[in-house]
């Protein structure tokens, strides 16, 4: 069963009224708030992988004996994989939008 789909926009768009430049201060709070988000990403990421070697990894700081033989994270390979990703994928995002000329 095919189900057509429209565009939806807002009655401004609609109207054609033409979009304001956000003022220096306005970009400064939406620059802020997009790397909050970014940094917190990275830093839940960051936890998530962390709490992965404790108990059988570390110990706070202290790097258990057992470890000689081998890690195995809780969640799976894939899954813990897939955290680390995410992590690379914040720190990415955020250094690419604190580079000179990005913005």
């Amino acid at each position: 069963m095919e189900k057509q789909l429209r565009l939806v926009g807002s009655a401004r768009t609609e109207q054609g009224a033409a979009h304001r430049e956000l003022s220096p201060e306005e970009r400064q709070r939406h620059f802020r708030n997009v790397m909050g988000s970014l940094i917190q990403g990275a830093q839940d990421s960051w936890g998530d992988i962390w709490q992965e070697f404790q108990g059988n990894v570390v110990e706070n700081v202290v790097v258990h004996p057992s470890a000689r033989e081998g890690f195995t994270p809780a969640c799976g390979w894939p899954e813990f994989l897939e955290k680390m990703w995410i992590l690379k994928h914040h720190l990415d995002h955020a250094k690419r939008l604190t580079e000179k000329g990005s913005l």
